[in-house]
């Protein structure tokens, strides 16, 4: 009853009486069990016109790709709760290529904004001191985060030519948008830190919700002092997910900027917490779109050089596989072809002249649901 209202892809669902859940997983062993086959059931409906398989299809023990359910309930204005973990600053250098300057960070994840505002205000202050117009920004093991830290560094990045121009936006179900959700009345609305918030002289839930576009539409903030970047090679692989997916595409109208690597993971979507009795239930809800309106990357973006990712690379390394193939595609060495093969073995690296200048180094994707105005 709640995906009919909530889901993402709501328009193919069966009605209750025709999916009659309760006759279908009432034999089920357990309780949970019964919930996650529903789920990966509620999950498998719509279908991937260019794959021909669900937009969750999953290989996993049937678990859908992005919608999930566990034990415990969500707390925080809806969000999706956990803690990320590890460092977001993994490695960093300049790197001078005859007269080209360019800046290399590795970030392993975008964990709490307070947790990690300072190192990426130093790390972003450094860099600009030498003007650098390329950047190659590893994430080929990020796997996301906050989104807010993700946003963050999209506005250290960017120019203050981009201020106020669109990063991304949230869409939402008809249904959601147009307000007609009315089963999100029995979910309360709680702020930031699970407290119950007053709306219209009584107490705010989810209902309350505005999910619009333009009340989703996130814009361009400058951060910091970095003015000069132009071109933007990211080095990516299957572990890059969700924030760092996003962040990838909000750059991505706005730059020549190209990936090299392996595909990512592909979650173009996103979602907030419904509490059910004991469980919390995270239906995919959302498409996340960048400012040209692009979301298809649910298998995954396409890197424009395959590179195969070596194990246990040395992050920041000019001879590690991927680093080596961005430079010379900076370089001019590698002429970069959407969609196309190169095999790494086969380029003419060897004689690059590099003068390399190391920096002193100094760890989900949640949703901000607002209250209708």
């Amino acid at each position: 009853m709640y995906a009919k209202q909530v889901y993402l892809w709501n328009d193919v669902l069966p009605g209750y009486n025709t999916f009659k859940p309760r006759e279908k997983y009432g034999n089920v062993q357990s309780e949970i069990s019964a919930f996650r086959n529903e789920l990966f059931d509620i999950s498998q409906f719509k279908l991937n016109q260019v794959t021909g398989k669900p937009f969750e299809f999953s290989t996993y023990n049937n678990l859908p790709k992005y919608s999930s359910l566990q034990v415990g309930r969500t707390t925080g204005g809806g969000n999706r709760a956990g803690v990320i973990n590890g460092e977001a600053v993994l490695a960093k250098r300049l790197i001078r290529l005859d007269d080209k300057v360019i800046a290399y960070m590795a970030l392993g994840s975008f964990p709490s904004l307070s947790n990690t505002k300072s190192k990426l205000d130093q790390l972003f202050d450094e860099i600009a001191t030498d003007k650098p117009k390329y950047l190659i920004l590893d994430l080929r093991s990020n796997g996301g985060g906050y989104v807010e830290t993700a946003e963050y560094v999209a506005n250290l990045i960017v120019s203050s030519a981009l201020n106020g121009k669109i990063m991304y936006s949230e869409q939402f179900n008809q249904i959601l948008q147009s307000g007609k959700a009315t089963i999100l009345r029995h979910q309360p609305y709680l702020d930031e830190n699970g407290k119950t918030v007053m709306y219209n002289g009584r107490l705010a839930t989810l209902a309350d919700v505005d999910y619009t576009e333009s009340g989703n539409t996130y814009k361009f903030n400058k951060k910091g002092s970095l003015e000069s970047i132009q071109d933007v090679y990211i080095i990516v692989s299957g572990q890059t997910a969700s924030a760092s997916e996003l962040l990838i595409s909000c750059l991505k109208p706005y730059f020549n900027l190209k990936l090299i690597g392996e595909n990512t993971y592909g979650k173009p979507v996103g979602f907030f917490g419904i509490n059910i009795d004991q469980y919390s239930v995270y239906l995919s809800s959302f498409l996340i779109k960048n400012a040209k309106g692009w979301s298809d990357y649910f298998n995954g973006m396409e890197p424009d050089l395959n590179v195969t990712m070596p194990n246990n690379p040395t992050l920041g390394d000019t001879e590690e596989a991927c680093l080596k193939a961005a430079i010379a595609a900076i370089d001019g060495k590698i002429q970069l072809q959407p969609k196309k093969s190169a095999s790494i073995s086969r380029l003419n690296l060897d004689k690059m002249p590099l003068a390399l200048i190391d920096k002193d180094s100094t760890g989900m994707i949640e949703n901000r649901l607002k209250l209708r105005h």
